[in-house]
């Protein structure tokens, strides 16, 4: 009777644990001495003995479990190890062996973690659970994408726009991290192409809206071993957040679902409240906790109130013509405007492309095709500026946008907080200008009147906390991360109240002809200089957009957005730094080996040149 067949017979709980506690032994022995034979042996023990817990499940305690499931992870952990060897992944062994701090490096191109970082990630390669609220630009996604690139197995990322999945997946394909996604708008034989691949352990990372796991992708996720599962844009789970789904409601089981790995909660806005909802409803069990400070130096607050006065005692312009100076003012930069209604989205698109400005409206009353258009033209900077409703920009990747301008009041401060955190992702300074008025709590008054009562006192209080935060006086930054819990003294140069600067200092754009462009069909102009923030010599300014335009050329040719190829801030750093090797080159924050074997002479020979 073989050792199997002997705890098939076994008459208690007991017996089984014992005789399995052996089998266990004597296969991770064959493990260790690395004998090819043992090795398969171990694989076709452990399948029957899976299929022999189905059909008898009570005879296995829940320390015979363990016992299995500790030494299944180590039967998987070399069969990767040995899967990466064959396929020709070295890079990644030594990326294992290094730890962290030399993945951060040599996949990522940078020699520091920003705040959070690193404590999140020594989280989940601990195997504990952990939320972080950290603001826009903290580098929330390299929380998880490091500890993929280091722990056996396959993180599963959850994130609710499915459009932006593509573009996150370019970025870690260009520097070597095995990344992909699955959601509806693939075919249904590329969907079953990469779950097979995702089963075999091929992909490091995988994206999947919550929606997915609700419905097809989520049952076939049961055969891929899964290291660790991040929910970004966690908030969403929150009835008291500010931008709830309820699609993200069904992701509570998904720890107990997939054998209670690690569980990485983000998100970029959340109150004390949300936040403990957000452990809650995910059930993840005595998490770290890390809160980032919520001021971001590089964003510049601006408030304006409709009709009001300047400084020099002349009347604001009227928003729409504000807004075009503010822009014109901008020419070449991307920038967000934030409408309240779908009219008024479409009617200011209209009025700034009439005046030579590259602009695109974007609401949900638009259609899929329709929108998805507008997104790619942005995202590949063949447009600057989106005119858009709230429905516009959710964990955008785009690391090069120069302002978010609201052209009313937006419904809360959480809402206002995510939706400037889209402006200066790269960390170089940008505009962010919110023009308001009593008008627009009115509005949302009547919203309030329409939602259930639960809601309806919430919607006006947060109307009236927006208005107080954009009328009353006092560092801007201070006052909005204080809504968050935080304390900070003035930011002193980061907001129009600690350094006020005249806005509207350049005349209005005139009305010009557009013509079309052959490329996008978006309206044609000119492009020009760097904008707010950017290198301050008419040298550096040439040198920056020729670094533009090969970037350009890179990304047009892999079909990929700009800042894929490399962040607005990686080229301002190669401005600056002038590299003339490869090793001055891999020092440049954002280049990584990858990066540099696929960039590096075309790049070097620019800036020699």
């Amino acid at each position: 009777m073989s050792e199997l067949d002997s705890v098939k017979h076994a008459a208690t709980p007991e017996e089984v644990r014992q005789r399995v506690q052996q089998l266990c032994d004597k296969l991770a022995n064959s493990l260790e001495s690395g004998d090819a034979v043992g090795k398969k042996h171990c694989n076709q023990e452990l399948a029957q003995l899976r299929l022999m817990w189905r059909q008898m499940p009570t005879l296995f305690s829940l320390e015979t479990i363990r016992i299995l499931k500790d030494l299944a992870e180590k039967v998987k952990t070399t069969q990767l190890l040995a899967a990466r060897t064959d396929v020709g992944c070295m890079q990644s062994l030594n990326i294992q062996a290094g730890g962290p701090a030399q993945v951060l490096k040599d996949t990522f191109g940078y020699t520091s973690f920003r705040p959070g970082q690193r404590e999140l990630i020594s989280e989940i390669l601990a195997g504990r659970d952990a939320v972080g609220v950290m603001p826009t630009g903290a580098g929330k996604s390299l929380t998880y994408q490091i500890p993929a690139r280091i722990l056996p197995g396959t993180a599963l990322v959850v994130s609710p726009l499915i459009a932006l999945m593509k573009d996150q997946v370019d970025a870690l394909t260009g520097v070597g991290i095995r990344a992909t996604y699955l959601n509806s708008s693939l075919t249904s034989d590329e969907r079953r192409a990469r779950i097979e691949r995702a089963a075999a352990g091929e992909f490091e990372l995988i994206y999947a809206a919550p929606e997915g796991l609700e419905a097809s992708i989520g049952h076939v996720l049961g055969r891929v071993n899964l290291s660790l599962i991040a929910v970004d844009e966690a908030h969403c789970i929150s009835h008291w957040g500010h931008d709830f789904r309820p699609a993200y409601r069904n992701l509570a089981g998904l720890k107990q679902r997939f054998g209670n790995i690690p569980v990485l909660a983000l998100t970029a806005t959340a109150t004390a409240e949300v936040t403990q909802d957000i452990i809650e409803q995910l059930g993840i069990d005595k998490p770290a906790l890390y809160r980032g400070s919520f001021f971001r130096k590089n964003l510049h607050l601006h408030s304006v109130a409709k009709g009001s006065r300047q400084a020099d005692s002349k009347k604001v312009p009227a928003v729409r013509e504000a807004i075009a100076r503010l822009v014109a003012e901008r020419e070449g930069d991307c920038g967000i405007v934030y409408c309240l209604s779908r009219k008024s989205t479409e009617g200011l698109a209209e009025y700034l492309r009439q005046r030579g400005i590259r602009a695109s409206a974007y609401h949900a009353g638009m259609e899929s095709v329709e929108r998805s258009q507008v997104q790619e033209a942005f995202s590949r900077d063949d447009i600057d500026v989106v005119v858009a409703t709230i429905a516009f920009g959710m964990g955008i990747d785009k690391s090069n946008v120069r302002y978010v301008i609201h052209r009313d009041m937006p419904r809360s401060i959480e809402g206002y907080y995510q939706e400037i955190g889209r402006a200066g992702r790269d960390g170089v300074p940008s505009d962010c200008i919110l023009f308001y008025s009593w008008a627009e709590v009115i509005t949302y008054d009547k919203f309030a009147a329409d939602a259930p009562e639960v809601f309806s006192e919430r919607i006006r209080s947060q109307a009236r906390e927006m208005f107080r935060y954009a009328n009353e006086s006092g560092c801007r930054h201070q006052r909005l991360v204080g809504y968050f819990g935080d304390l900070m003294p003035d930011c002193e140069s980061s907001c129009d109240e600690c350094s006020p600067r005249e806005l509207f200092t350049t005349a209005p754009p005139s009305k010009v002809e557009l013509k079309e462009s052959s490329r996008s069909g978006m309206p044609k102009v000119k492009r020009s200089s760097l904008g707010a923030g950017r290198a301050e010599s008419s040298e550096h300014n040439a040198l920056f957009l020729q670094l533009k335009t090969l970037r350009r050329k890179f990304a047009d040719e892999q079909g990929v957005p700009a800042f894929v190829v490399f962040s607005d801030a990686t080229l301002l750093e190669m401005v600056a730094r002038h590299p003339k090797s490869q090793s001055e080159l891999l020092d440049v924050p954002g280049i990584g080996p990858v990066k540099l074997e696929r960039y590096g002479k075309a790049f070097l020979e620019l800036l020699c040149s």
